[in-house]
Formats: structure tokens, C-alpha cells, sequence
């Protein structure tokens, strides 16, 4: 889930909110994690990028941004891109480093790329444009993007209409106070880039996994919603929604479903 910033919790007991820095910096600590559980990207979505960029990935010049511990940025590479990673987090860097080792990576944040002007061809953001601040990072897209490249968001996003899916969401946002429903909302273009300088164009890819309950437990555990609010908070969601699954799945794995979302916008030639 690519959530927005919690609310107090619904008990009525005052919890902080994380602020978007926190919530960004909490995957530090669970970089480990997240790359063992977290799901990928499915072949059609790449298909997607080159037919709306109207450009091949291979051999394309493509800086990854936020890539975290590399699932993108080694799909991209697979897929015969001349990709760069570029990472701010101590600890998603290091878990990059061991398993991607061939694949450069150098520290920065989007709204300010350690790159050169009009140095790529595809500047690419898989779940991480929603820690940026567009006023400054719209602009540095545009500065680093060769003429006629193109910028691609994407997220994973939940297939609400799934039931078990809906009625997990629904326990979830009980559970943390959050508004689940709102991802999908809040990806848009006008979120994207509320300047309105970038003409996106939107896709959507369902796909889906089948993988055993305990590593969608583990995937759930590695969003920035359940690391900011504790251990015991979440361990104790995780525990009972662990019972709530078994209930429904007895065989003991899930089909997650998803929606990617692609935002692509392509620079003037």
C-alpha cells in the first residue's frame, strides 16, 4: 500500500504523525524486508513505458529514482536498459549494494538529482514520486531529461474491488486510523504535478502473485505506515490479521492482486 500519513488513532489516544521524512526514512531499517517481500512489477508494465514513450528501453540511458533495494531498477536492467540507481537511504543503498552489485548507485533525492542536464532518457519513479516535493522535483526532471525522454511513475496499488483485499484494507485503516481508498485517489496527474508544466498520460496493469500468508504479512509490515507506529501496534495487527486470513485461506497462501498505476509524461523532442 502506498498510504497517505495516518490519522490519530480511532481509540481516541493521541498519536504523533509521522512526518513525511519519518515515514520515508523508516524503510532504513527494514531494508531487508522489504526486498524479500515486497511484490514486483509484471513485463506488461515496461511494455507500457516503451509504447507511451514511444521509445525502446534497451540500450536507453534510465536513471532509477528512490530505488530503494533495486526490484525496478534490476527489471529495468533485465529488460537491456543502461540503468543508474539513485537512493537516499543508508540502508536501502547497502541492501541494493549486495544484491544488485554490477548496477551503479549513487545518494540523492529527486528534488535534487546528482545528475547531468539532459543526460537521460527515461527518468523513472517505482512507488517513490510521493516523497518528493513536485515544486522542485518537476523541474529537475525536466533539467535531466534528454529532449523527447520521458518521466514514468508507477505504484503498486491494491485491487479494492478483490473482497478479501477490501475487507483486509478495511481492518487496516480501523487498525491505523488511515484512509486506504485514498491511494488510488491520489494518484493522478494533478498530484503528480500540481503545476500542471507535465502532460501525463495514465495506465493501469493488473497483475497478481500467489505467495504464502506469511509473506504478504511480511510485505504489509515493510509499508512506512506499519514501521512508524511501533512494533507492539503493529505486531499486534499483524497477529490478528494473521488469524483473519487463515480463516479465510485455510490452504495458507493469498492471491495479492494489484493495479499498477504508470503516470508518463515525455519531454518535447
Amino acid at each position: 500500500m502506498t498510504t497517505p500519513p495516518p490519522a490519530p488513532h480511532p481509540t481516541g489516544a493521541h498519536t504523533p504523525t509521522p512526518t513525511r521524512t519519518t515515514r520515508a526514512h523508516s524503510f532504513n531499517t527494514a531494508a531487508a524486508q522489504y526486498a524479500a517481500n515486497r511484490p514486483s512489477y509484471p513485463p506488461a508494465l515496461f511494455d507500457a513505458i516503451e509504447d507511451l514513450a514511444d521509445h525502446p528501453l534497451p540500450g536507453s540511458r534510465v536513471a532509477d529514482i528512490g530505488a530503494g533495494t533495486g526490484i525496478a531498477t534490476a527489471l529495468l536492467h533485465a529488460r537491456g536498459a543502461n540503468v543508474l540507481a539513485v537512493e537516499p537511504g543508508d540502508g536501502m543503498a547497502a541492501q541494493f549494494r549486495s544484491t544488485l552489485p554490477d548496477i551503479p548507485i549513487v545518494r540523492g533525492t529527486g528534488d535534487d538529482l546528482p545528475l547531468a542536464h539532459a543526460s537521460v532518457d527515461f527518468l523513472t519513479y517505482a512507488q517513490a514520486w510521493h516523497w518528493t516535493d513536485p515544486a522542485r522535483a518537476v523541474p529537475e526532471a525536466l533539467r535531466v531529461l534528454r529532449p523527447g525522454g520521458a518521466l514514468a511513475l508507477w505504484w503498486n496499488t491494491d485491487a479494492l474491488d478483490v473482497p478479501w483485499i477490501a475487507e483486509s484494507a478495511t481492518r487496516t485503516a480501523r487498525h491505523f486510523g488511515i484512509d486506504i481508498s485514498a491511494e488510488k485517489r491520489n494518484v493522478n496527474a494533478r498530484a503528480a504535478d500540481p503545476t500542471g508544466h507535465l502532460d501525463f498520460t495514465r495506465r493501469t496493469v493488473r497483475w497478481s502473485r500467489r505467495i504464502p500468508i506469511d509473506t504478504h504479512l511480511a510485505n504489509l509490515g515493510s509499508h512506512s505506515v506499519f514501521l512508524v507506529h511501533g512494533e507492539h501496534h503493529t505486531a499486534s495487527f499483524l497477529a490478528e490479521e494473521r488469524e483473519h486470513l487463515l480463516r479465510a485461506f485455510p490452504d495458507g497462501h493469498v492471491d495479492e492482486v494489484y493495479d499498477v498505476i504508470l503516470l508518463l509524461a515525455r519531454t518535447p523532442a
